[in-house]
């Protein structure tokens, strides 16, 4: 819906973009765009024509990239949420290069939503179940929400009862500050008041917070496994736990029959399950 972000996407001129579109009206014989002060919209043959060309583009780009790129590193660009990156997915990365060695994954992080997301991705990981038209999502690895700290901080404030986190400092992240209410409730100590509470920007931060014995946050179960199963971080409470949306992976329609992204969404399902 704008032709200056076709042309940048194309390295071309505005001009150019503009004179392709009337060529292809004037052929066609139909509008496809509407021409408005600082705007265009698709007409409504412009959306039924892009609607049945589309996929048809995006397969001939697809076959394309592939000619281009055989007997090249096959590159699969990941687009994954920061914290899960962080705690989950870089540990594990390593068996996925050896298993694919002509696959180079370029990795980046964001939490924004796919759809304000600039750069392209083949697979993109999100929390879910959500409806994203144009993407295929699946999920892969379940996820709960519990209490953990560093051993080191229950030598010195013991924790045998949830009342017991009055004595202690809570570490909140901003993104999610609903978290501890929550817990609290669940626990049966909706009005506790601790002896302190640290804020910061980010999920992953508070992980670091605990481990380095700030405090106590509320960890993501899946995402703290590996420091728990070493000694680095324990969770004083087996129970409650609360329900966090699971992990999943959204691929675009187009991407969905590329190899490298079903070697790799099938490669995250497999590492869930260990």
């Amino acid at each position: 819906m704008s032709f200056t972000r076709a042309a940048a996407e194309l390295r071309v001129t505005h001009g150019a973009v503009s004179r392709h579109i009337q060529a292809l009206e004037a052929w066609l014989g139909i509008p496809l765009f509407e021409r408005h002060n600082r705007r265009v919209i698709l007409t409504e043959a412009g959306s039924l024509y892009l609607a049945e060309i589309g996929a048809a583009l995006d397969r001939i780009a697809l076959a394309t990239t592939r000619q281009v790129e055989r007997g090249r590193p096959r590159l699969l660009r990941v687009n994954a949420l920061a914290t899960f990156t962080l705690r989950w997915l870089i540990p594990r990365l390593s068996a996925f290069q050896l298993a694919h060695p002509a696959i180079e994954v370029r990795l980046t992080t964001s939490n924004v939503p796919l759809s304000r997301l600039a750069e392209a991705f083949d697979v993109a990981i999100r929390g879910g179940p959500d409806a994203r038209p144009g993407h295929v999502g699946q999920p892969f690895l379940s996820e709960r929400r519990i209490p953990v700290c560093s051993p080191a901080l229950l030598q010195r404030l013991p924790l045998e009862e949830p009342g017991e986190l009055r004595n202690h400092t809570l570490l909140h992240a901003a993104t999610l500050p609903q978290v501890w209410p929550q817990w609290l409730r669940a626990a049966g100590v909706p009005d506790l008041v601790p002896q302190a509470s640290v804020t910061l920007e980010h999920f992953y931060l508070t992980l670091q917070a605990a481990l380095d014995g700030l405090g106590v946050a509320m960890g993501p179960e899946r995402l703290i496994a590996d420091d728990v199963a070493v000694g680095r971080l324990t969770l004083p409470f087996a129970e409650p736990a609360l329900p966090a949306r699971s992990y999943y992976t959204y691929v675009p329609e187009p991407r969905m029959e590329d190899p490298s992204v079903r070697a790799f969404c099938a490669w995250l399902v497999e590492a869930a399950r260990v």
